[in-house]
């Protein structure tokens, strides 16, 4: 039985920065997955991980990213990143996103930052008004950078389950990051890695019984 349908936003209902990182590395001439690459160095502590936690500030992360960077062979300033973390909304997801409200309940974790960019960001730019009415979908949300936790750690699923009233075993959860969907399914959610959105909806199909288009 499915009782709520859980989804990352960054790489799910929006394609993922991961390839605006891999634009940039080629613009810099960059090792290709140079960001992802200082991304999970140290992943529990590092600039990231602070700064989606709301423990640094944006002046913080622009220089413990350049430390970390330089560390790793490339100087690369925290502040030329941030401008591509958000990315562009996928319609089917949306699509998909509303006919599941119409049966389950719909929740959303996503790891973000309170600078205006990501999931999470303000503003009255045309995406920004786009993400917010995607966000105003789900019956709750839980923001990173509000929650002071992050995924993987499994607390911010339980914190979902429980401002959902359900079960882990009763959810799918979505993520385009395998270290994400391992703690929901120890939790004995129905994870599904994202890969791209034909394969995510035909595992989602397969979990709901819901046709996607």
């Amino acid at each position: 039985m499915v009782a709520a349908v859980i989804w990352d936003f960054g790489g799910v209902i929006t394609s993922s920065p991961f390839e605006a990182f891999n634009r940039f590395e080629e613009e810099r001439a960059l090792p290709r997955d140079f960001i992802r690459r200082v991304n999970s160095t140290n992943p529990d502590s590092n600039a990231w991980a602070l700064f989606e936690r709301n423990e640094i500030d944006t002046a913080g992360f622009d220089v413990k990213f350049l430390e970390e960077a330089t560390a790793l062979g490339h100087a690369v300033r925290g502040a030329d990143i941030l401008p591509r973390l958000s990315g562009d909304v996928r319609p089917r997801m949306v699509a998909a996103l509303a006919a599941c409200k119409e049966v389950f309940k719909v929740g959303c974790i996503t790891n973000n930052v309170q600078t205006g960019h990501g999931a999470g960001m303000a503003g009255t730019s045309d995406k920004a008004i786009q993400v917010a009415g995607v966000m105003a979908m789900f019956d709750v949300v839980i923001e990173s950078s509000k929650a002071g936790v992050r995924k993987p750690d499994p607390r911010i699923y339980q914190m979902m389950c429980e401002q959902l009233g359900v079960d882990p075993a009763d959810c799918v959860y979505l993520d385009d990051l395998g270290i994400n969907c391992k703690p929901a399914a120890m939790l004995g959610m129905r994870a599904i890695k994202v890969g791209g959105v034909d394969q995510a909806l035909a595992e989602l199909s397969a979990a709901t019984d819901l046709i996607f288009e």
